[in-house]
Formats: C-alpha cells, sequence, structure tokens
C-alpha cells in the first residue's frame, strides 16, 4: 500500500510515518520503480502498535526499546511490564500532587470567596495569594 492508504488505515498522518521511519519506529519502505513509498501489512500493525503503547503513556524512545528487542527476536513482554509499572507508579505519584494540588485550590477559591476586595491593602500584592503576615 502507498502511504497514503496506510496513514488512512492507521489513522495517522503522511508525516507521522514519515517521522516514525526517521526515528526507528518503522523500517524504511521499499519504493516503487516510481520512487513511491510501498508498505506492507507489518507496517500497519507496527503503526497501530505504536498508537496503543503511546495511548498507555509510553514515549517514543520506550516504544522504540520494545520495538528493538522484538527486532532482535527477543520477546519484550518483561521489559514491557517493567515500563508500566514505572508509568503506573508516576501516574499514582501525579494524582497525588494533582489530589494536594486541587485542596490548595479549593481553599484559595473559598478564601477568595470570603475575602472583601476593598480591604486589600498595598502592603499585599492580592490578599486571597497572601500568607496571612
Amino acid at each position: 500500500m502507498l502511504i497514503g492508504e496506510l496513514a488512512e488505515a492507521a489513522s495517522v498522518s503522511s508525516q507521522t510515518i514519515r517521522f516514525y521511519e526517521r526515528k526507528g519506529l518503522l523500517p524504511h519502505a521499499e519504493r516503487s520503480t516510481n520512487g513511491y513509498r510501498v508498505y506492507d501489512e507489518s507496517t500497519l500493525v507496527r503503526l497501530r502498535f505504536i498508537r496503543v503503547a503511546q495511548g498507555a503513556g509510553l514515549t517514543l524512545s520506550e516504544i522504540r526499546s520494545i520495538i528493538d528487542l522484538r527486532d532482535d527476536g527477543t520477546a519484550p513482554c518483561e521489559h514491557v511490564g517493567g515500563l508500566i509499572d514505572t508509568k503506573l507508579s508516576d501516574v499514582r505519584e501525579r494524582v497525588r500532587h494533582l489530589a494536594a494540588l486541587q485542596t490548595a485550590l479549593e481553599t484559595l477559591h473559598e478564601r477568595s470567596q470570603q475575602l472583601n476586595p476593598a480591604d486589600c491593602t498595598e502592603d499585599h500584592i492580592c490578599h486571597v495569594l497572601s500568607t496571612g503576615t
């Protein structure tokens, strides 16, 4: 299939396919006699894998490491498990951080509803965000 057909089948742009080729995520396409890139079904399978892996939060570098293992004949399952464990830990930490931020913002919101703007003095830039000292 030609690049446009592949792009449509994988729901990505032709530029994305070229980018992935440059980054080594996709093998360089064969060229027809007229110079057009020609792809086979395995490239579509790989593109779909890349999209699923990105959906799981993996970076292109991490995805490349998985592909490299597979291309070297090694089943990457253990490596993928480690990557997922790390991602899950990172997400849990971000959720904790966001929950703390939410609490802080809710407190500031309540404070902003109770304070009178007329009471704000030049001693404070904004009394909603002041430390109270």
